[in-house]
């Protein structure tokens, strides 16, 4: 299959226009970007007018109705409905966003719904992310020790340094900071972006690990680590109300620290 990247000021053709339901009085447009990779026809954007008294509040109730009522070949990734999982990640009236927890009744006028931005499309609203997987794997995103635990015991925390985890430990991946963050746009294949660089802090914060050097190491680079510019995207976007960048400059401390 073809890839498309979208840029973030791409301009996409007109496409179909589907009309509200005979008799609806309380509607909503939606304007919803469609590519398919394997029919050789340009990006565009179909207008669907919705029955606002027959679907639910958020966003991903009317892609969902859409394609259950009006267009089944319209694709997307959506799970827990919950803000837990992370599928559901789109640009939303031109702002990264989770569609589960997006409220229609937040957007003026027509609603514009995109993939997330710069990452190639494998159809429609579903972005590509394996090298965003990848970037992730890289970082080995799990607890690397060589002692061993007290025998029958688990490896203990006191309260401080717990809490030095959150603000990290309830990033779902779903990308919106990282596709917000121009330095990941025109860096993407050697900048790990904030969202990778939020995991890795998360380990090098965590009193249990013994890998913080090693780990410290492998992003002592140009690119890795240095490529932020602290634009603040990131924070700005997250829908869970993280802070990436305060996570990347802890890291950028740590390095100062250890030197």
């Amino acid at each position: 299959m073809a890839e498309f990247t979208l840029p973030t000021n791409s301009k996409v053709r007109e496409g179909k226009t589907w009309p509200a339901p005979e008799g609806a009085k309380n509607t909503k447009t939606f304007r919803v970007y469609r590519w398919n990779g394997d029919d050789g026809n340009t990006p565009q954007v179909d207008t669907y007018t919705v029955d606002m008294d027959d679907c639910g509040p958020m966003v991903l109730d009317a892609v969902i109705k859409i394609k259950n009522e009006v267009d089944s070949t319209l694709t997307f990734r959506r799970s827990c409905r919950e803000g837990v999982c992370g599928s559901c990640a789109m640009n939303i009236d031109g702002t990264n966003s989770l569609a589960c927890t997006k409220y229609i009744d937040e957007v003026k006028g027509d609603v514009k719904v995109y993939p997330l931005p710069h990452m190639p499309v494998v159809k429609d609203l579903v972005p590509d992310l394996t090298q965003a997987y990848a970037q992730y794997r890289s970082i080995e995103p799990w607890m690397k020790s060589d002692t061993q635990p007290p025998p029958g015991k688990e490896r203990l925390q006191s309260p401080e340094e717990r809490k030095k985890l959150d603000g990290m430990w309830e990033c779902i991946l779903c990308f919106c900071c990282t596709t917000s963050c121009p330095s990941y746009w025109w860096n993407g294949d050697r900048y790990l972006g904030p969202a990778i660089l939020l995991q890795a802090n998360r380990w090098i914060q965590d009193s249990r690990d013994e890998a913080s050097g090693e780990r410290l190491d492998e992003l002592e680079d140009p690119f890795r680590l240095y490529r932020c510019h602290t634009i603040m995207n990131c924070t700005k976007t997250c829908p869970k109300g993280l802070n990436p960048a305060k996570a990347i400059g802890e890291i950028k401390q740590a390095m100062v620290q250890r030197r």
